[in-house]
């Protein structure tokens, strides 16, 4: 009896074999000739040898599948295993704003014109400034755009950083090494990775180092190639900081700059690296820019009367 062994490699057997083997009794039911063994991260099945490699090639469409969407459900395998190929099932053009499936499949967006703009100079350009108020989703378009380019292998690894400026807090009080100190201060980052890539796949990914979260002042003296990078809260970073992590940019490399100069932690009388790029920088090719305002606030309505009334307020001193 002829025999193929598939081995899952950066997929979970548990999410792709489905709740009690629900996926794999149903992939039976289409193979009744074949006698199909799904153990550990292993699948394997027994038969006729045609009918293995039209199993085999089947299969592959189903692991591409659950590599781009993290979902395989009774629909998507029916879907799939009535098509010839990915043409037949993929999603529409129409469909293109999606950025990524995250997990349980759901659709990230632009959901904004600046954010597609924002998605449109990343695509253009190797450096892009995004600026703008909280709640614009300058970070979490830019983490789906580095999710995406990481799983059409365009890039080796995602490096996500912010400077280490206390925002009123000091971080010598808290308890924990300096990686749990940090954590917090990075949850941001950390959030938007939970909504796009499952939970054990994302802890893989950074203890490989094919995701790296790390502060500011880790980036000195590292050539940053094959690489997604963004710098998140730039407006906090001093001019020797921002010119440091720009100089960091290696081959392959895709820099992400996001910021709000509306919330500047750093020091009176220290000029904010972000600001003095904007003015230097602003008429350099391959360099883009775009400047997100409260029409992009996609969190509670509140928040865009919060901004809109902080405005007034600022406006007037």
């Amino acid at each position: 009896m002829n025999e193929i062994i598939i081995e899952l490699e950066e997929i979970t057997p548990k999410e792709f074999f489905g709740a009690q083997n629900a996926n794999i009794e149903l992939l039976k039911k289409y193979f009744p000739k074949l006698k199909i063994v799904a153990r550990g991260n292993k699948i394997k099945a027994f038969g006729d040898e045609e009918l293995l490699e039209v199993f085999d090639s089947k299969i592959t469409m189903l692991l591409k599948h659950f590599a781009k969407y993290n979902k395989l459900d009774e629909n998507n395998i029916e879907r799939v295993l009535s098509s010839d190929s990915s043409d037949d099932y993929a999603t529409s053009q129409q469909s293109g704003e999606v950025i990524v499936h995250g997990v349980n499949g759901r659709m990230i967006k632009a959901q904004t014109t600046n954010q597609r703009k924002m998605v449109e100079l990343m695509r253009k350009n190797d450096m892009v400034f995004a600026i703008g108020p909280a709640g614009t989703g300058k970070t979490y378009t830019g983490v789906a755009l580095a999710v995406q380019a990481l799983k059409n292998k365009e890039v080796k690894r995602i490096i996500l950083t912010r400077p280490a400026v206390e925002a009123g807090e000091n971080l010598g009080f808290l308890p924990g090494d300096l990686k749990e100190k940090l954590d917090p201060y990075m949850q941001p980052l950390y959030d938007a990775l939970r909504d796009m890539i499952p939970a054990e796949k994302l802890a893989m990914y950074i203890e490989n180092g094919t995701i790296q979260i790390a502060p500011l002042a880790f980036m000195r003296g590292r050539t940053l190639d094959n690489a997604f990078v963004i710098l998140d809260e730039g407006q906090n970073t001093t001019h020797n900081q921002m010119k440091m992590f720009l100089t960091r940019m290696g081959k392959n490399a895709k820099f992400l700059l996001t910021g709000d100069p509306g919330q500047i932690d750093l020091p009176r009388r220290t000029i904010s690296g972000l600001k003095e790029a904007l003015l230097i920088l602003k008429d350099v090719e391959g360099v883009g820019m775009i400047f997100l305002d409260d029409k992009d606030v996609i969190r509670h309505k509140l928040v865009k009367k919060v901004i809109e009334a902080y405005k007034n307020i600022e406006n007037r001193d």
